[in-house]
């Protein structure tokens, strides 16, 4: 999967800095830096994208979690509101928006 940046200037620094980083010449958090600096940010999605994705996709709450790997009552919160997606869920939930459930099966 190749990494989406906020313009190509940002992506070619990016891309060399990751190779600095290969090599040893800079450490990992100066990586990071760069990462939160060029890599394009994901967006939290409101409770109503997160329930018309997994109707999208044709999907009860619980066969939804499992291919998320949280539970049927993570899901039921996030789509009521209670709780937001974060980390890794959250970017799953765009991969599967953008690409469909089949990625993540």
């Amino acid at each position: 999967m190749s990494k989406k940046y906020r313009s190509d200037a940002l992506g070619a620094i990016h891309e060399t800095m990751a190779d600095l980083h290969d090599v040893g010449a800079i450490d990992k958090q100066t990586m990071r830096l760069f990462d939160n600096a060029c890599l394009t940010p994901i967006r939290p999605l409101k409770p109503a994208e997160i329930r018309a994705i997994r109707e999208r996709e044709h999907v009860s709450q619980s066969v939804f979690a499992s291919y998320l790997n949280v539970t049927s009552s993570l899901v039921s919160k996030w789509e009521r509101g209670e709780k937001r997606p974060a980390g890794a869920s959250l970017k799953l939930l765009w991969l599967v928006d953008k690409k469909g459930l089949a990625t993540v099966a």
